[in-house]
């Protein structure tokens, strides 16, 4: 029974049996490859959206493949269909373009009918995840995150802030200064690394006292610098 399991379903004829068994197979796996995203994903805004597309991604390349089978033609006319999408979103996080690919080599291994490999493949990357996840690998000690200051037109900002960041962060790096509201205002961009015992309102509220009490935000960092 295993080593019929194991072998690929050859041959233009497509069963009923063989069919349901590659697309069932499928659906499983994306399940179980999207159970471990959600569980291995420390983000707070979770994409349902993302978690669903985890599922459905290997049975559409199963049946693709399964249709296609070893018709040349019929592959070439599916590489021509699918030339003309274009994707317009930006790329995505690593960790989310690697779950893409795992669910698409899953989609690929099911659908050429190695049913077991499938298995077995899913089995293995899950557990390198979800170990590598519990180890925290290659996660940072300290957050680096993003700090906007507010200052009046009339500050001299040089200087200003330095003894206070100091204080409070193992390094800081001024990333941008912008004019706000007609230029009455300036807008300065620092991607600082807090120390691990400092006080975060404390901090804000230094820096509160030396930029005339207005806005300053404090959020994780981000590389894109545009008009936001």
């Amino acid at each position: 029974m295993l080593d019929k399991i194991m072998l690929s379903i050859t041959g233009e004829s497509v069963t009923i049996t063989n069919s349901l068994l590659i697309v069932g197979t499928s659906i499983i796996l994306g399940i179980l490859i999207s159970v471990v995203y959600m569980k291995t994903n420390q983000k707070s805004n979770l994409s349902s959206g993302f978690s669903t597309t985890l599922i459905m991604l290997p049975v559409i390349i199963s049946i693709i493949i399964l249709l296609v089978g070893n018709n040349v033609a019929r592959a070439f006319s599916l590489a021509g269909a699918f030339s003309i999408i274009r994707f317009r979103s930006a790329p995505g996080d690593p960790k989310d373009i690697a779950y893409i690919f795992f669910t698409l080599a899953i989609g690929l291994t099911c659908g050429m009918g190695y049913i077991a490999y499938g298995f077995l493949f899913t089995l293995i990357i899950s557990a390198v995840m979800i170990g590598l996840h519990m180890t925290k690998f290659a996660e940072p000690k300290n957050k680096t995150m993003q700090l906007k200051i507010t200052i009046p037109e009339n500050l001299n900002y040089e200087g200003v802030f330095e003894e206070v960041l100091d204080n409070y962060t193992n390094s800081y790096s001024i990333q941008r200064v912008r004019t706000r509201d007609f230029g009455s205002l300036f807008e300065l961009t620092y991607t600082i690394s807090l120390k691990a015992n400092s006080n975060q309102k404390s901090f804000m509220d230094e820096l509160r006292c030396r930029n005339g009490n207005l806005n300053i935000t404090l959020t994780l960092a981000n590389t894109n610098y545009g008009d936001n």
